[in-house]
């Protein structure tokens, strides 16, 4: 209901960094977990003028982390959207929206915008199982004829969001702009991660931004700052109930349940600062530029390997880059050279080139580019510290008990080639925009792994690091970087327009991967002794399609939707998502230890089969009664299909709702 999923190029998870979300020239991901906002974001829809998604690695432009791809969000000029608008949405599953935008412009030199929601629902009716190894009435480690499964303890399914946004144009000159921005959001609703479901409550965010726009310059500095005191893991929380029952304490329900590391409180913040230059020198076109972050994590030692709230765990980054392209007079062809260097505090120094090919003749563009992106690992994956020291980051490497070293965890690097087409085939009736690209992944940032029992994190005795070492006893579970292998894809969109009111889209996804599995040493990241798939969780089906027919006419307006994923299967630390596998001898594989079997328990979490393998199909439509008055109505997944995206999470069912949405027109400013 509320947590959406956005993947680029495989490789997703139920904790994935591996896309970047940017609004309004600022990162929209959380400091210490570098995961994209979501459904923390302070942006309405009402709000938004465009969203870009731009596929591939961007470093060169965007810094560390856009090496996937990356979502890019710009809100509308309170100058060319002046005017009021409220909206009233309610629908199944108790959902109720209420959204309101006011732009206006005062003067020649000052204009404003202001904008708000408040959102409830339901979460879907599901509740996950949570497995504990229980005592036996001996104190032995058993079920004692009690069952295994137990259910979230206390969930919550209520959903609730409310955000709203401010900003302030100043235009001293005709060229000149100055925005002040500020956002904020509360946010209470269930996540899905890699060990069950987060129970997140009251989580905020705030930023504030200043920037200046002029035709040759771009500045901005932005504070982006994150606090939750009460969030938890539904998933720890429910097996440290159960162990104080063992135990009998009196009230295990209490602040014991807590105990293990199920609570995660956050003070995190991150100043940022960018400067960028552009012009053209006859047919050289140059953008040019420098970018500051400063992370500032602080989880009052409740995630992380810090102490209380004065306890910062930091990372500076300084970039810079620049972007020459050069047109060949009236031929359509010009050629494009980009770099970037990164200076990053715990990893050092890291260059990233991009070169391209193009031509942008009579509504026909083709590309042939190449670029390299590169993915630092997260504040979380360096200096995390959970469920009393069971994960652990790896900034410093660790030493296991059975005398291998297991190395820190380094960037990721990515290398791709890539071709596209994007063009009008037919004047004002048919476009496409097909693209083809061949990845090439070295020292991958992998997913949450089982290490061993370790003695030491660096040169620190695991005792001293891991606050539940009597009960642990060294065994770890962190980040490594492994391998190089390949993957590979295409993407397709044909549009035709029947009439200038009538559009039919079709869109096709291709993709695989393609490893070495004779090289062991590098490429074997369970440690099983072979490589094959379970070594690259590629987490994405081969195969998707969707068509869409839309009519915007203009009394009224609809679309039809369908969308065609694949059966895949899922592997996202303790999370499984798979048919049952075997070898051609009938002995079946095994992940984290237990052999994968379709619609049984599998470790701690319980494995329901492969995600995908559905076709859904959304109506939409709306009349406009009045110049002021719009009514719609939607319905996503109409027959209610089996329709599963997550682990750790229901399947989404069917969601229909009614609109109305009321725009006034905004008053011009009387003129002296």
């Amino acid at each position: 209901m509320a947590s959406p999923g956005i993947n680029i190029r495989g490789f997703n998870s139920n904790f994935n960094a591996k896309n970047l979300q940017v609004t309004d020239g600022r990162y929209s991901t959380l400091i210490a977990t570098g995961l994209p906002f979501g459904p923390l974001n302070t942006t309405i829809k009402e709000d938004i003028e465009r969203v870009e998604v731009v596929l591939g690695p961007n470093s060169t432009m965007y810094g560390p982390n856009a090496h996937n791809g990356l979502l890019n969000t710009i809100t509308k000029d309170p100058r060319t959207s002046a005017g009021t608008t409220v909206a009233l949405t309610a629908g199944n599953q108790s959902t109720l929206s209420m959204r309101f935008r006011h732009a206006q412009v005062l003067s020649d030199k000052f204009a404003f915008k202001i904008s708000g929601e408040y959102f409830q629902a339901e979460e879907f009716e599901y509740v996950d199982s949570v497995y504990i190894d229980r005592l036996d009435e001996n104190g032995d480690p058993g079920t004692d004829g009690r069952p295994e499964a137990y259910r979230e303890l206390d969930l919550d399914r209520d959903i609730q969001f409310v955000r709203t946004e401010a900003a302030l144009y100043y235009s001293p000159t005709d060229r000149t702009d100055i925005i002040f921005n500020y956002g904020r959001s509360n946010s209470n609703y269930l996540a899905p991660t890699n060990v069950g479901r987060n129970q997140i409550q009251d989580w905020n965010i705030n930023y504030y931004q200043v920037r200046l726009t002029h035709p040759n310059w771009y500045v901005q500095a932005n504070l982006t700052t994150s606090r939750t005191d009460s969030t938890y893991s539904i998933d720890e929380r429910t097996k440290q109930y159960w162990r104080g029952i063992d135990a009998g304490v009196e009230d295990p329900r209490g602040e014991f349940s807590y105990q293990s590391g199920a609570l995660f409180q956050d003070r995190s913040r991150r100043w940022s600062a960018e400067a960028q230059y552009n012009n053209t020198f006859g047919n050289l076109e140059l953008i040019t530029g420098v970018q500051y972050f400063l992370d500032q994590a602080n989880s009052l030692g409740t995630y992380l390997l810090d102490e209380d709230e004065d306890d910062f765990i930091t990372v500076n980054q300084l970039g810079g880059y620049a972007h020459l392209r050069y047109y060949f007079g009236r031929s359509g062809f010009s050629v494009l050279a980009a770099a970037r260097a990164d200076w990053h505090e715990i990893y050092d120094f890291n260059f990233v080139p991009k070169f391209g090919l193009l031509w942008n003749r009579n509504n026909h563009n083709l590309r042939l580019t190449y670029g390299q992106g590169i993915a630092a690992p997260t504040i979380l994956n360096m200096f995390g510290n959970l469920f009393n020291g069971l994960i652990l980051g790896n900034a410093e490497g660790f030493t296991l008990a059975d005398g291998r070293m297991v190395e820190r965890q380094s960037v990721e690097r990515l290398q791709t080639i890539e071709a596209g087409y994007r063009g009008q085939v037919i004047k004002n009736k048919l476009f496409i925009d097909a693209n083809a690209y061949y990845n090439i992944s070295k020292d991958f940032l992998s997913p949450l792994q089982v290490l061993g029992v370790a003695t030491e994190r660096g040169d620190t005795p695991i005792e001293e690091v891991q606050g539940g070492f009597p009960a642990l006893g060294g065994l770890v579970a962190s980040y490594i970087n492994f391998g190089q292998f390949d993957t590979y894809g295409a993407d397709i969109a044909v549009t035709y327009y029947f009439t200038p009111e009538f559009s039919a889209t079709g869109i096709y996804s291709y993709f695989d991967t393609n490893i070495d599995t004779d090289n062991i040493e590098e490429n074997d990241f369970n440690g099983d002794g072979e490589v094959n798939f379970l070594d690259v969780l590629v987490n994405a089906p081969t195969h998707k399609a969707s068509l869409n027919l839309a009519y915007r006419g203009k009394l009224f307006f609809g679309n039809l939707f369908t969308r065609w994923v694949q059966s895949y299967n899922y592997f996202s630390s303790f999370q499984i998502a798979s048919e049952t596998l075997v070898r051609d001898d009938g002995t079946p594989f095994l992940y984290r230890g237990v052999p994968i079997v379709e619609n049984a328990r599998s470790a701690d979490a319980f494995n329901y089969g492969p995600l995908g393998g559905f076709v859904t199909f959304d109506i939409s439509a709306g009349v406009r009664v009045d110049s002021w008055l719009t009514a719609s109505f939607n319905v996503t997944n109409l027959f209610n299909t089996e329709m599963r995206e997550f682990t750790a999470a229901p399947p989404t069912g069917r969601l229909f709702s009614v609109e109305l949405r009321f725009d006034i027109p905004a008053i011009a400013p009387k003129k002296r």
